[in-house]
């Protein structure tokens, strides 16, 4: 049975956009001097974004949720203190309503300079935050293994942590419109089909030869074994501008991740495949008011079902992690909304009442920089 001393090693990355408070537009150029300060501030816990307008804040490895809380509050709380002593807000959702991403300038970094090289419009597009969690698994398990008997439950993930319903000025149909624009880049949707870790070295050694990718980091799929740590890396998800969902998602990864390691049965690759591909459609679509098929591909149920099987399956880990809050947190989004749905509930809201269009996008970039602004978890409102 788990205990507390098999809880696996994990850590968070949070990215976040600069926003004019008065305008409530992304700003393309920060001003002078922004940038050096945050990497004054945070040091190696700042990592270089695709935009100017865009900042990464890499938490250390972590132990625990309440360790974790901590960081993620703390690191927000003095990264929105510096955005704010220049004037600007910290947005923390996955897209935002209504910047024009052609205005978007790119970093001078040359690794992301070769990216705007190579894939021109693709990158420009890509005006996008995302969550990552990296959780540590040892060294004589084997990764794809444990990402193939993962993959399943991953649209769920998605559906908890949606938060990008429009793009450039309009409802884009999805709440999750930040995984569509992913999936115009090669290699950043579902992983292929592979055994395990041997198979996607010859993989990768494959696609470095034919020139396909420049470096072994260049495979992006929603889910991977990190090139650079021992670790499972989770890309499935949306910022988060709450941080009680960013630890949501944290600690039920880190529960799959920890059973996965522990399962002896293999994963059925054929028929997961097909359920895995119709679970992430209509996560992206509806997010947690889709109607998923179970892992097995037998029925529909809905994500409060679904979530109770996951519990099922990955309970005991969770609570002996002392992580059990997850899951009612997860019911709490269920229930009341993600943020994609929170956005679209305040723009309908607002529209109803005759407010102009870019009025009540403006009032949906408030809600955002508010929710990111807070400062502990206690301070997020409730639902009513």
């Amino acid at each position: 049975m788990p205990d507390h001393r098999s809880a696996p090693t994990f850590g968070i990355e949070e990215e976040f956009l600069l926003v004019d408070p008065l305008s409530r537009d992304v700003v393309a150029q920060p001003p002078v001097g922004l940038l050096d300060t945050c990497r004054r501030a945070f040091d190696s816990r700042l990592a270089e974004e695709m935009f100017r307008s865009q900042l990464e804040l890499v938490t250390p490895v972590l132990h625990d949720l309440a360790g974790a809380r901590t960081c993620l509050l703390d690191g927000r709380q003095r990264l929105a203190d510096i955005a704010e002593s220049f004037g600007l807000g910290l947005y923390g959702a996955a897209t935002h309503p209504f910047a024009d991403w052609r205005q978007q300038l790119a970093t001078d970094s040359p690794h992301y300079a070769q990216l705007f090289a190579d894939y021109r419009d693709v990158a420009q597009r890509s005006l996008l935050s995302g969550l990552h969690v990296h959780v540590g698994v040892p060294a004589d398990v084997d990764r794809v293994r444990v990402m193939n008997r993962v993959l399943p439950w991953l649209p769920l993930l998605l559906a908890l942590s949606a938060s990008s319903p429009f793009w450039h000025g309009r409802r884009s149909g999805l709440l999750s419109y930040r995984r569509a624009l992913c999936g115009e880049w090669p290699r950043m949707g579902i992983p292929e089909v592979l055994p395990d870790e041997p198979a996607l070295q010859a993989y990768i050694d494959l696609l470095l030869a034919s020139e396909s990718i420049r470096k072994r980091g260049d495979v992006w799929w929603f889910i991977r074994p990190s090139a650079r740590f021992p670790t499972l890396e989770l890309r499935i998800a949306d910022a988060c501008p709450r941080v009680a969902d960013v630890l949501c998602i944290a600690g039920l990864f880190r529960g799959l991740v920890a059973w996965a390691i522990n399962a002896k049965d293999p994963a059925d690759m054929g028929l997961q495949r097909l359920v895995l591909e119709e679970n992430y459609w209509r996560a992206r679509r509806l997010g947690g008011a889709a109607h998923f098929l179970d892992v097995d591909g037998h029925s529909a149920l809905r994500a409060l079902d679904w979530l109770a099987q996951l519990r099922e399956r990955i309970g005991p880990w969770v609570e002996a992690f002392g992580d059990g809050e997850v899951f009612e947190q997860a019911r709490r989004i269920l229930r009341h909304g993600s943020s994609a749905e929170r956005q679209l509930a305040l723009y309908e809201s607002l529209r109803s009442t005759g407010i102009g269009q870019r009025q009540a996008l403006a009032a949906v970039v408030d809600q955002v920089l508010d929710e990111t602004r807070a400062r502990s978890v206690r301070s997020e409102p409730e639902p009513a």
